[in-house]
């Protein structure tokens, strides 16, 4: 059955939550690469980040797939990578993204209450 999805995203981890009118599936995805320390320059532009592995966002692209609307929540540019590798590689599953939100950190239960009154509203608008 395709659901609701909302992604919260980092470069260190995905929390998947597929989200109907009375239930809630939660999964994690984490990057397995080993975590580096980043040290960070004043001068140089661009130094100091780190890419997102291609096998890690192709994980959370396996993970959306049940999806029939998308919203895609994070820090920094996490989300917005996602939402470019869906297009470059995933492009139907792209189409289904409704939403990408700045999101720091919140809890599980913020996070599935953000979404479920960000579906709702945006189910009232498609209609």
């Amino acid at each position: 059955m395709k659901h609701n999805i909302c992604v919260w995203i980092d470069h260190r981890e995905a929390r998947i939550f597929g989200i109907t009118s009375s239930d809630v599936d939660r999964s994690l995805i984490e990057d397995e690469r080993p975590k580096h320390h980043i040290h960070r320059k004043a001068d140089h532009i661009g130094l100091g980040s780190e890419t997102m592995s291609p096998q890690f966002l192709g994980e959370v692209a396996q993970a959306l797939q049940p999806a029939k609307a998308i919203l895609i929540g994070g820090p920094g540019r996490a989300r917005t990578e996602l939402a470019g590798y869906l297009n470059d590689k995933y492009p139907a599953l792209a189409k289904r993204i409704w939403a990408i939100e700045p999101m720091d950190h919140p809890t599980d239960a913020e996070l599935v209450a953000t979404a479920r009154k960000y579906f709702q509203a945006a189910t009232r608008m498609h209609q």
